[in-house]
């Protein structure tokens, strides 16, 4: 089990950190983990690159929920400026599922928007520095299908037991060009789908707070020079949810004292 969330952890770090630099970077999936109808999700992840994804989601009934999420990222470096902002919104189909009702599929979909700006700066041996600027608007569509599981393992920590939760979000999403600009002047609009496959896992602090590590992958179907699979999604963050059904993983953590 901890092989297999660190590979893709690391994979996912390494992608993260190289130099791929596109119009789209992708938001961390809404994964709210609905129960019944009611239930409140709300949350905030950030990545090494300093791009903030915030979600939140509510459940209409005991089956069907909306959601909204959005990200941003505004950063100035020597060599290059990158200032990147997302909104979309959605719903879909809850259940839970499994001997204790423990498990959850969610299925949703959604659309949105965003923007893109970017200025690569380079210096050559004589000092004279030269720039390129990309600048980019997008439509977004997206489809998304989540497991989620609230099982029995747990983490043992300054003799307190923290209950993981742990799923995975597949999300496929087409990103379409409406504005494409290289220096100013008009360039060709571009669109792609990209698979995205996503993991992660939840510590539980009580039983509404849990911390989220996620970690994924970003792959583009079509060839582009600008709207590639240029990052991956690595995030450390937290979600909160009011108003679920309350399991034995979901209760405050413990110690072995206070148990006696």
């Amino acid at each position: 089990m901890k092989r297999t969330l660190f590979l893709p952890g690391l994979l996912g770090l390494l992608l993260s950190m190289s130099g791929c630099v596109s119009t789209y970077m992708p938001n961390v999936p809404n994964v709210p983990m609905f129960t019944q109808k009611g239930e409140l999700s709300t949350g905030g992840h950030i990545t090494p690159k300093g791009n903030f994804t915030f979600n939140t989601a509510y459940a209409v009934t005991d089956h069907f929920a909306v959601l909204v999420n959005g990200s941003m990222l505004n950063s100035e470096r020597k060599k290059r400026d990158l200032q990147h902002n997302l909104i979309e919104a959605g719903g879909g189909y809850f259940t839970s599922f499994g001997p204790e009702n423990n498990r959850v599929l969610e299925v949703y979909g959604g659309f949105g928007s965003g923007s893109s700006d970017r200025t690569e700066r380079e210096e050559n041996d004589e000092g004279v520095i030269t720039s390129e600027r990309r600048e980019a608007s997008f439509s977004k569509y997206f489809v998304q299908v989540n497991f989620s599981s609230k099982r029995k393992k747990s983490l043992r920590l300054f003799g307190n037991e923290y209950p993981l939760n742990y799923g995975t979000a597949l999300r496929a999403s087409y990103i379409n060009m409406n504005k494409h600009l290289f220096n100013g002047l008009p360039a060709a609009e571009e669109d792609n789908i990209f698979l995205e496959p996503i993991f992660y896992t939840r510590l539980t602090l009580n039983p509404s707070v849990q911390l989220q590590y996620s970690s994924g992958s970003n792959f583009g179907l079509k060839n582009r020079k600008s709207l590639t699979a240029g990052y991956s999604v690595f995030s450390l963050g937290f979600v909160i949810n009011v108003g679920g059904r309350n399991t034995t993983q979901n209760k405050p953590a413990t110690s072995k004292k206070a148990a006696r």
